[in-house]
């Protein structure tokens, strides 16, 4: 599943290919699992609404609408293997299409899903306090103490914690163990017995992470692809997540596998304590 950079990568593409346009025209397939809003309800609230704004809330892509002075906003999660597209008309439409979004420009945004793991949904009225924020606090920007209050007392490892969306929204199991490899942290621990200072590195760490894989377009692991349709490259510098079996880069230590909360963890016995 898309992860915090890979999403954040699909948003800023496909906002400097389509802000400032107005949605002419709407189509959706009305595949029931795709739609969290009423197809009808979507095309109604699209149609006519200029784009001011796409960016990431945690997981979910947002577009920020505008029309008649009135704000709205379209919600796009990718799930497992949605991918929101940017195509010309004549591009011939992929299976899997469940929306097309006819610009002004004569360019069409496009959700193409498989799997139909992914939802669309509107907020019709979009005032500052109805405008989604997301489920937990942002990881690029929380504040120190922020997030070392986020732990406390809690007993779950601190791999399972890392996930939990209500807490922290964006990560998922690739940057969870990148995270933890690069802070030296065992998966296992309990998130409340973590230190201060394990506390600190583990947000540095994750803060950096997440910012470099933005640099590099994300990871395509799976079927992960940005807003052209081209693959990421941060898959090439994983230290931990998906090696099981091959040598730590920093200690050569084979990289071990276990599972923790229901989620294939990877780590290296010898850099994480």
């Amino acid at each position: 599943m898309p992860e915090l950079p890979e999403v954040e990568t699909v948003a800023n593409g496909v906002h400097a290919r389509i802000h400032g346009q107005t949605i002419r025209s709407v189509w959706t397939s009305n595949k029931p699992q795709t739609f969290k809003s009423a197809p009808d309800e979507i095309i109604e609230v699209l149609t006519g609404s200029r784009i001011d704004r796409v960016h990431r809330v945690g997981k979910t892509i947002v577009v920020d609408l505008t029309r008649n002075k009135k704000s709205a906003q379209f919600l796009v999660h990718l799930g497992m293997t949605g991918r929101l597209l940017v195509s010309t008309p004549d591009t011939p439409v992929p299976a899997h299409t469940h929306a097309i979004l006819a610009l002004g420009s004569g360019k069409e945004l496009r959700f193409v899903d498989a799997r139909r793991f992914g939802r669309l949904s509107v907020i019709a009225s979009a005032t500052p306090e109805e405008k989604y924020a997301g489920p937990g606090a942002e990881p690029l920007t929380i504040g120190l103490e922020e997030f070392i209050t986020l732990f406390h007392n809690r007993k779950t490892p601190i791999k399972a914690a890392l996930l939990n969306q209500s807490l922290l929204h964006g990560v998922g199991n690739i940057y969870a163990d990148e995270s933890l490899f690069h802070a030296g942290i065992r998966p296992t621990r309990h998130a409340g017995r973590l230190t201060r200072a394990e506390l600190t590195r583990l947000r540095a760490a994750l803060i950096k992470v997440l910012t470099e894989a933005i640099k590099l377009g994300g990871s395509s692991v799976s079927d992960y692809v940005d807003a052209d349709g081209v693959a990421g490259f941060f898959q090439l510098h994983h230290h931990a997540y998906s090696r099981t079996g091959q040598p730590c880069r920093i200690c050569a230590t084979p990289i071990k596998r276990i599972v923790v909360g229901g989620r294939s963890t990877h780590f290296c016995p010898t850099c994480q304590k």
